[in-house]
């Protein structure tokens, strides 16, 4: 459990749910890691401390450069490097379902603004750094709803179909650098958000299922392979790339 053994990490969106597992398993394989997320995500890095990893946790709006670039500082200046960011934090589990013209102007915006420009403004933090070691990974998590015209939360599939544009412009301009980019796009996961939300009833996740080849509800834990992979120097000739994880309901 050593393939990160000496990486540093950024993961946004780690106080709960998918983004602590993922935390959670990048320090399990060697990774020093900085937790961030508008809630505060000190609980998930005392979990990493206590297993022997290392951990910082701060609260952090993703979608404010101020609040961005002193993460980054902070992260630098505890580890000495950064090597890898995953673009986590997003606003997904908390939407209602609703057709778009029911949307709220407002809510679109802030889906936006954290989805989009949350992923733009920690990669434009970190790529300097990344720059000058002429190495980095940056793992962007958008959905595998894009390739489906997924109804009911248009700007949310909206939102991450932005994500995949912007991880194939940064693997062009960041690729002379040594900087690799990719996308991972997880199906409907039965994460903490996902669970404690009434719209997403039994039927609509039974549905889901019966969308994949491999017909079951899709875990936190079944992203963890993918995103090590990503992270790791096995994929170091893959970048522009996105891997829908979601058993087989999306074929691309």
């Amino acid at each position: 459990m050593d393939r990160l053994k000496g990486k540093v990490a950024i993961v946004t969106g780690a106080a709960q749910g998918i983004g602590a597992e993922y935390a959670r398993a990048l320090a399990a394989e060697g990774a020093a890691v900085a937790l961030a997320d508008v809630a505060d995500p000190q609980t998930v890095g005392e979990q990493i401390k206590a297993a022997g990893g290392q951990a910082i946790a701060r609260v952090t709006d993703v979608s404010d450069a101020g609040s961005v670039t002193e993460l980054v500082r902070l992260c630098a200046s505890e580890f000495g490097r950064i090597d890898i960011l995953v673009n986590n934090a997003g606003i997904f589990g908390s939407l209602a379902l609703q057709p778009f013209e029911q949307i709220d102007s407002r809510e679109f915006d802030a889906v936006m603004r954290v989805n989009v420009r949350g992923v733009f403004e920690c990669s434009r933090a970190v790529a300097p750094l990344m720059r000058e070691q002429n190495y980095g990974k940056i793992v962007n998590i958008a959905s595998g709803t894009v390739f489906k015209g997924t109804p009911m939360l248009l700007h949310y599939v909206a939102s991450k179909g932005a994500v995949v544009a912007i991880t194939r412009c940064l693997a062009r301009e960041l690729g002379g650098d040594g900087v690799r980019v990719n996308c991972l796009a997880p199906g409907l996961t039965m994460s903490e958000s996902v669970l404690n939300n009434p719209a997403w009833t039994e039927s609509i996740i039974a549905g889901n299922m019966a969308s994949r080849a491999i017909k079951r509800e899709a875990m936190p834990e079944d992203m963890i392979g993918t995103l090590v992979f990503l992270c790791s120097p096995e994929s170091d000739f893959i970048t522009g790339q996105t891997i829908v994880v979601d058993g087989g309901s999306v074929m691309h």
